[in-house]
């Protein structure tokens, strides 16, 4: 499995949408340099007030670029970093990789934690977007649709047309959860 990153956000500040760079640098167990979610330990608000020592399985976001084209057809404009994630790719589907998987991404690689719970600040930011990317299948099991989160197994730059190369890890795969 493949793709390509067709854009790099980040921020150093508390905000809900994250400016597009030119590039940024990817810090072995801390995440994004310079942006506010990096850390050893968790770093999104409403994880540091339930328990600010837990681990921060959310270093980096990646959202699959088809995201967008998806809720535009829905009527609803969303373009890289509005949705707050670091990573912008095409071509891969994040949401079916497996817990575990290793993406390459540039002269990084990131270890796939888990599944990005969006929140209501979607709908701050788009008035209904929220209901676009949270939905349930036929079987009335919610499905997430706003990205992966990872951790930084080892650090680089990643730049927009970097390749993402996917290793799955080995033996049972274990589906996405939320983190």
């Amino acid at each position: 499995m493949s793709g390509t990153v067709t854009a790099v956000s980040s921020n150093g500040e508390y905000s809900f949408t994250k400016p597009n760079r030119g590039s940024i640098t990817l810090l072995a167990g801390l995440g994004v340099e310079g942006d506010v979610h990096a850390g050893v330990t968790v770093k999104h608000r409403s994880r540091v007030a339930q328990d600010p020592t837990q681990p921060n399985l959310r270093q980096v976001h990646l959202v699959q670029e088809e995201l967008f084209d998806e809720v535009g057809a829905a009527g609803f404009t969303v373009t890289p970093g509005d949705l707050g994630e670091n990573i912008t790719t095409r071509g891969i589907d994040l949401l079916g990789l497996p817990a575990g998987t290793l993406l390459r991404i540039g002269e990084a690689v990131l270890e796939v934690t888990g599944l990005r719970n969006p929140c209501l600040q979607i709908d701050n930011f788009r008035q209904g977007l929220l209901k676009q990317v949270v939905g349930r299948d036929e079987a009335g099991n919610i499905v997430r649709k706003a990205g992966v989160m990872s951790i930084v197994r080892e650090g680089g730059v990643v730049r927009p047309g970097d390749a993402v190369e996917a290793e799955l890890p080995s033996g049972p795969h274990r589906p996405l959860e939320r983190v």
